[in-house]
């Protein structure tokens, strides 16, 4: 048997920065990881998802460069073999750089599955490989998965390869004429807006009745209308009742409609890995599909904890970070706990969309006295000067009894770079008027933070 302070079961976000963490503190630490370490994010989703949406926005640019003053010739061509190659590349290299770490961290990563086998009086015992390890510790970091819904026809889909997720759309080397998505979530947003970009027919087929979930409702609308203007067309209020083989049978507020499709996006939601390693061998608990845990990390069993999306509280990369720190911080016997309500959330679509905290409807339902401001983005020079369109937006919302920042959206391009700031001011609940006198430097589009700031009176 090999002994370690803690045992990380999944290489993700969560896993691999909480073995290094956890490394860097005095705790000798080991790893299992049966893939490729960085996760989901790293090898099927955020990383890989941003080097394709990049490549669109050069296209992008090119279609429309004399709106800049540079013209080109021709229409622009996408090689779709070679966005994949790059797309590839770029994962290795960031995989390559976990790898570095770890090993610079002092952490024994274990390329295989491991298996919860019991608790003892020294700890939690895994096996993997036939070896057998114990440690005090035991942090849970498995992951999610893409879920399947259950329609008639699914399964052959699947098979025939109709029927794809993030995962494989990421690595189509040939652009489909026609993609039918289900979810208008931010896998499928993202998705429609690089392959629309890039010339298929892009149908969205969402069960509520608007896209991006919780968003707010403008900024929801301000996007929907930037997609479709690309082409991309939405089902709203509907559902794919069945996959045919070309295509699916959708439910709308009209009665049912066929749609062709050469590939169907399912990208409604994922679902935490919880079966499968031995959970239920040492009465860890679940609750609707996802181990529990507390503002710690900590879940039922003593010294074990569970962090990034298989806790089903987040389900984002930079959330996962986070988690796996406060819960190493806890096994150390150092006070640290999560604080979800200002963890921001970004959508990568042109134009980017990003959120922190509360939209003021769901402020006001949770009985806050709150209010909100609303900017154009077109307050900041630098945006008005790298853009052309000037449909984005910044909404603030407040706590009026507080006089503090409790939530932000916003829409436009650097969406992503301006919720930095705010979810910071929220997070650390800086007084509205402390905050009036931060300086921002100029010209840069996050000026506008600023000007809303000055909007609460």
């Amino acid at each position: 048997m090999e002994n370690f302070d803690l045992t990380v079961l999944g290489g993700g976000p969560a896993g691999y920065n909480a073995a290094a963490y956890a490394a860097s503190k005095g705790l000798s630490v080991v790893l299992f990881e049966k893939n490729e370490l960085g996760g989901v994010c790293l090898n099927e989703g955020c990383v890989p998802s941003k080097t394709l949406l990049n490549s669109a926005k050069v296209l992008n640019y090119f279609k429309h460069g004399e709106n800049y003053g540079v013209k080109f010739s021709g229409d622009g061509e996408v090689s779709q073999v070679a966005v994949v190659d790059r797309k590839n590349k770029v994962v290795k290299r960031l995989v390559t750089g976990v790898r570095a770490k770890l090993k610079g961290a002092g952490v024994t990563v274990v390329k295989a599955e491991a298996k919860i086998l019991c608790r003892d009086e020294n700890g939690v015992v895994v096996q993997s490989e036939n070896v057998e390890y114990n440690s005090k510790f035991l942090l849970i970091a498995t992951g999610s998965s893409a879920f399947i819904p259950k329609i008639p026809g699914v399964d052959k889909a699947i098979e025939s390869g109709l029927a794809i997720t993030n995962r494989e759309a990421l690595n189509l080397v040939e652009i489909p004429k026609t993609l039918l998505i289900m979810g208008g979530g931010v896998i499928g947003l993202e998705m429609a807006d690089y392959y629309s970009s890039v010339g298929s027919d892009v149908v969205v087929v969402e069960m509520l009745g608007k896209i991006a979930g919780a968003t707010d409702e403008k900024v929801s609308a301000v996007l929907q209308k930037a997609l479709e203007k690309k082409g991309v067309k939405f089902r709203l209020s509907s559902k794919v009742k069945e996959i045919t083989e070309n295509g699916a049978v959708v439910e709308t507020e009209n009665g049912e409609e066929e749609i062709l499709a050469d590939k169907i996006l399912l990208s409604v939601g994922r679902r935490a890995n919880v079966t499968g390693f031995g959970l239920e061998n040492i009465g860890v608990e679940t609750e609707r599909g996802a181990i529990v845990t507390d503002s710690r990390l900590k879940t039922n069993v003593e010294n074990v904890y569970a962090a990034g999306d298989v806790n089903g509280k987040s389900m984002l990369a930079h959330t996962a970070y986070r988690e796996g720190e406060v819960a190493v911080n806890n096994m150390l016997n150092v006070p640290d706990e999560m604080n979800y309500d200002s963890i921001p959330s970004v959508i990568y679509t042109t134009p980017e969309v990003a959120s922190a905290g509360y939209t003021l409807n769901a402020a006001l339902e949770k009985g806050i006295n709150a209010d909100e401001v609303q900017l154009s983005l077109m307050y900041s020079g630098r945006y008005i000067a790298e853009n052309t369109d000037y449909t984005g937006i910044l909404k603030l919302v407040y706590d009026k009894d507080n006089n503090v920042l409790i939530g932000a959206s916003v829409v436009g391009n650097y969406a992503s770079e301006y919720i930095v700031a705010v979810s910071n001011l929220i997070d650390m609940k800086v007084d509205i008027d402390r905050a009036k006198k931060l300086v921002f430097p100029h010209p840069t589009v996050c000026e506008v933070v600023r000007e809303g700031l000055f909007e609460i009176k």
